[in-house]
């Protein structure tokens, strides 16, 4: 370990927990809130067009997105949770391979998934939840086969991106995900009048690669950070089996997300009237899901800033900093969280409205008033997830793959599902309206025993040094 790696492995575990977490969360939040608020962008322009299907096809693309997203997490956070991990014990070569491993093994899926996804668009756009007619159909396919030329970026970016914040270098990883951020901006205003969602689906790509040039480039040249090249790349069990334990709950976390999204664009289909067609519907979920991605946004960064100081004191035996940190950031995002909700809460209606424009038919004011009362819904019990999301990040970063993997699935996955399947049958159009809210109850129940277990194992006396970098306790 050279002298810059000595003095940030000091820096992580000696000062003060609260601060440190602070510092790293600052680049971390404004990271997440430009590519939240790019995405508003993205769906405000579509929105703009006056066309509640073209807003429906961004959304039903939704899944594709979270499809790639999981791989790119699932590299990422596998081989940056490990990182972290191995720095905390001084390990810097096996961190130059898993690094190397983990960014070729999300450039090569990326590129699988960009050539089978254009052999199946149109399939796919129909299993994601399209409509059938032609136009429909025609926009959910031409922004999917645009987005799939962006994969092998985007997979490659979150790998750069998530392995930057583990070594404690969140600005890089701000740099990148910004950059790319204006860019999707500027673009989506020059190219959505004009081209309509294949020029929101431009402008998206676009972004991607700039991003990834950009974090590599940070990577390469910039700071203390890990300089690794694509022949460092070791596929050995070892690292593979690294990656899993690290990476698997993020896949599960996305890759649910991505069936939650697909089940929730067919309830749509089916809940669907004269006045509340599936587009309207299907819109109306969308620009709820992009503002509640808004609003979760802060509180996802400010734990990302708590995942490096977690997995370098974890690594080194420091379990009270760990501990002292998680419950930090579980009391500021549980208050910042209430907070926006009682906003949000307030001025839906206003809000609403200014994403989706209205149309000739009132199919764009129907959107609006059906998006009023899911958000509404959904804030609620949208503080919860402070817990829930704090304690699968500690888990995850831990290496604790078991239970970190049974929260990442819990609130798209094993409590959405039952709920969105049972709940339309009892009370209707309300029951697909409450089914998120019923999740996030419910997943929140189930991290309590989950974490309080856990956070007792980490008040028992340090357990032998050699065990601690494989996540056991």
């Amino acid at each position: 370990m050279d002298r810059k790696q000595n003095e940030k492995y000091i820096r992580m575990t000696t000062a003060p927990v609260k601060g440190l977490i602070v510092r790293l969360a600052i680049p971390t939040m404004i990271s997440m809130l430009v590519t939240t608020l790019y995405n508003l962008v993205d769906t405000y322009f579509v929105g703009q067009l006056a066309d509640t299907r073209a807003t429906a096809a961004v959304t039903v693309s939704y899944a594709l997105m979270n499809i790639i997203q999981a791989v790119g997490f699932f590299f990422g956070q596998g081989s940056g949770n490990y990182i972290s991990r191995a720095l905390g014990n001084k390990e810097a070569e096996k961190c130059r391979k898993m690094a190397a491993t983990g960014f070729l093994g999300a450039l090569l899926s990326g590129t699988l998934i960009l050539v089978f996804g254009m052999i199946f668009a149109e399939p796919l756009a129909l299993l994601c939840g399209s409509e059938k007619d032609a136009q429909s159909l025609g926009y959910a396919t031409d922004y999917m086969r645009v987005i799939l030329i962006g994969a092998p970026a985007m997979c490659s970016s979150l790998v750069l991106n998530n392995q930057l914040r583990f070594q404690g270098n969140a600005t890089f990883a701000m740099v990148g995900l910004s950059s790319g951020a204006v860019i999707n901006v500027l673009l989506d205003a020059l190219l959505v009048p004009r081209y309509k969602v294949f020029g929101a689906a431009i402008a998206t790509v676009a972004c991607q690669y700039v991003s990834f040039f950009v974090l590599l480039f940070c990577t390469k040249f910039l700071s203390d950070n890990l300089k690794f090249s694509i022949k460092d790349a070791s596929f050995r069990p070892f690292y593979l089996k690294e990656i899993f334990r690290g990476g698997f709950p993020s896949l599960c976390r996305q890759g649910i997300a991505s069936v939650m999204n697909v089940s929730l664009m067919h309830c749509c289909a089916i809940a669907a009237t004269a006045q509340q067609t599936t587009s309207v519907l299907q819109a109306a979920f969308g620009i709820v899901s992009k503002l509640t991605m808004f609003i979760s946004s802060m509180m996802i960064g400010f734990g990302q800033g708590f995942q490096p100081v977690c997995g370098f004191n974890y690594g080194a035996g420091r379990y009270d900093r760990v501990r002292e940190g998680f419950r930090f950031c579980v009391a500021i995002t549980a208050i910042f969280l209430t907070l926006m909700s009682v906003a949000f809460f307030t001025f839906s209606s206003p809000v609403l409205s200014f994403m989706q424009r209205s149309s000739e038919d009132g199919a764009g004011r129907e959107a609006v008033n059906i998006a009023v009362k899911i958000l509404r819904r959904q804030l609620i019990s949208l503080p919860l997830m402070s817990f829930v999301v704090m304690s699968n990040m500690m888990l995850q970063t831990m290496g604790k793959v078991v239970p970190a993997s049974l929260l990442a699935a819990s609130r798209q996955g094993m409590c959405f599902l039952p709920a969105i399947l049972l709940l339309p049958p009892l009370f209707g159009m309300t029951g697909v309206e409450i089914a998120q809210s019923v999740a996030d109850v419910l997943s929140f129940a189930l991290a309590i025993p989950i974490t309080i277990n856990v956070l007792k194992e980490l008040s028992r006396p340090e357990s032998d040094p050699d065990t601690v970098l494989s996540g056991k306790s």
